[in-house]
């Protein structure tokens, strides 16, 4: 894969060496920071254009203490620690060990399936950078940023997949300003809205409607924090998946993470233990694509709607309130169960109420009770949508190979700004390119794919990761894609399955429209700032 190398003066290069492992690749550890620093850097992240060094340089240096880092060379390595790690190792073993050394991990101009890639593990934090807070129509080494798979360009569809994603861009770049502007004339500025706030509502507005032109190859840069363990199970993963793209990108990760926790890796590459469960997991994944084509080759997809409750327990309620109850007697589970089946309506319901409590915000969550039950949700909505969706971490997710041959949703503000021929021509453009290249390289095709199309996938959670997942992603600002999901979920959680007393406990579910999603957050956001007090240099611990 090519990848834009960024450029420092050597000034710059002398201030950058002693916190990231390398000064010209996609991929590096952060290091010799404060952990405060570091997670900083990272949400700062999603809603800059910038690389993760760029930003440390034009924000967080002049806030640092650094003068006792002058000799200090990250780029080094870390032959000390590694002999350190090794001891370890012998004395204590490596699976226990391996979960208590974490990195902040930059991963940048990761594709849009390569992220998903990235944030499948449960266990590792991540924060992706937003097609609502930032403009696409910059160019990255004079180009736009887009992933230019090696195997497609030396073919003889490289030509067009660049220049057909090229006009995909161009699309998204001539929409912006026009839906800025339709934004404006739509919902003018209060007097008590700063112009900062009504600036950044209307720049998310504008960005949310026209983020379904851009393409899956579209560029991201990912902030991940992890353990060892986990980037190992990462990796394993990754290099035995088919897109090229994550194998490659393992190689990168690999070397990054070697130099800051060498020891807690070894196993990826050895014959006997990472080689052979990547080769496990490629040889099973393989497989059970060949059965399942085999076995289900004349079935064709029935109509669904775009969210289905495909499995839940008619006796979810019962087991909750069980389990509400078990820490504080001294019965035996399956007696507990049948106990609860036989309470009266004023019980269950004081039982539940003393559960949940005055929740203030969303924020205050009842215990693991409500892990008792769960359910299954079918989904089909624009893969932007899904992108958010798939974040969340404590819960199952599978997803179908991305593709044009579920449609798009258009966004309504695209309409009403007089948006819909070059939104619909950017679609036909995207479906025709991944139609063409299917033929000759079905792993490339889907990074043609515009964000606007509908994916297929799969969530199964219980229902205190749903209220988690619902209250969150149906706050006023969320994106209009991902709440009509959420609130179609709560809907079917209360009405087809028939825990109406459990969806009544997610209170913070918002069903209401909102018109411009972000105003209330960038209000609150602006009080912050204006109380908060001046902040003294972060010196290093």
């Amino acid at each position: 894969m090519h990848y834009v190398a960024e450029r420092f003066t050597p000034q710059e290069e002398a201030t950058l060496r002693p916190y990231f492992t390398n000064l010209d690749g996609p991929v590096f550890a952060l290091v010799n920071l404060p952990e405060v620093v570091k997670g900083a850097l990272f949400a700062r992240y999603s809603r800059s254009s910038k690389s993760l060094r760029r930003l440390f340089l034009d924000e967080f240096v002049a806030d640092l203490d650094l003068t006792g880092d002058l000799t200090v060379d990250a780029t080094i390595g870390l032959r000390r620690a590694e002999e350190l790690y090794d001891r370890v190792f012998l004395e204590y073993g490596d699976d226990s060990v391996a979960q208590l050394g974490g990195v902040h991990l930059a991963c940048e101009q990761a594709s849009n399936l390569l992220t998903k890639v990235l944030e499948w593990g449960r266990l590792m934090a991540y924060l992706e950078q937003s097609t609502r807070y930032i403009p696409y129509d910059t160019r990255l080494g004079g180009l736009y940023r887009f992933l230019r798979p090696p195997a497609v360009l030396q073919s003889r569809l490289g030509a067009r997949y660049v220049g057909d994603l090229d006009a995909m861009f161009d699309a998204y770049a001539s929409c912006l300003p026009r839906l800025t502007d339709w934004a404006r004339e739509q919902f003018p500025k209060q007097s008590t809205d700063s112009d900062f706030v009504y600036k950044q509502t209307i720049k998310a507005k504008a960005c949310d409607a026209a983020r379904g032109i851009l393409p899956a190859a579209t560029l991201s840069n990912v902030g991940i924090y992890g353990t060892g363990q986990a980037y190992e199970q990462l990796l394993l993963r990754m290099r035995a998946h088919p897109l090229p793209e994550a194998r490659s990108y393992a190689a990168l990760m690999l070397e990054e993470l070697r130099k800051v926790i060498p020891s807690f890796l070894t196993r990826v590459d050895r014959p006997d233990r990472g080689l052979a469960w990547s080769r496990y997991l490629e040889d099973t994944r393989a497989a059970t694509e060949g059965v399942a084509a085999r076995v289900f080759t004349n079935e064709v997809p029935e109509s669904r709607p775009g969210v289905t409750l495909t499995d839940f327990d008619p006796e979810g309620e019962d087991k909750v309130l069980a389990a509400i109850c078990y820490p504080f007697l001294d019965l035996p589970d399956d007696q507990l169960l049948a106990r609860v089946r036989t309470l009266g309506t004023d019980d269950r319901v004081a039982l539940l109420r003393a559960y949940v409590g005055e929740r203030a915000n969303r924020r205050h969550k009842p215990g693991r009770a409500f892990e008792r039950t769960g359910y299954r949700f079918d989904v089909l909505c624009d893969y932007g949508a899904f992108r958010d969706l798939q974040r969340h971490r404590m819960l199952t997710i599978e997803w179908q190979t991305l593709s044009a041959r579920h449609g798009y949703e258009r966004p309504v503000a695209i309409d009403d700004a007089g948006l819909a021929p070059v939104f619909d021509d950017a679609m036909a453009l995207s479906a025709a390119l991944h139609d063409e290249l299917a033929r000759d390289f079905p792993l490339e095709a889907p990074y043609a794919v515009s964000l606007a199309y509908r994916i297929r996938f799969v969530i199964q959670m219980n229902a205190r990761e749903a209220m988690h997942l619902l209250e969150l992603r149906t706050s006023p600002q969320g994106h209009p894609a991902y709440r009509v999901v959420g609130q179609e979920m709560h809907r079917l959680i209360a009405e087809q399955a028939g825990h109406r007393a459990i969806a009544a406990a997610m209170s913070h579910v918002d069903h209401e429209d909102h018109d411009l999603e972000r105003l209330t957050a960038e209000r609150t956001a602006e009080a912050r700032r204006l109380s908060a007090t001046p902040q003294k240099k972060l010196a290093r611990p």
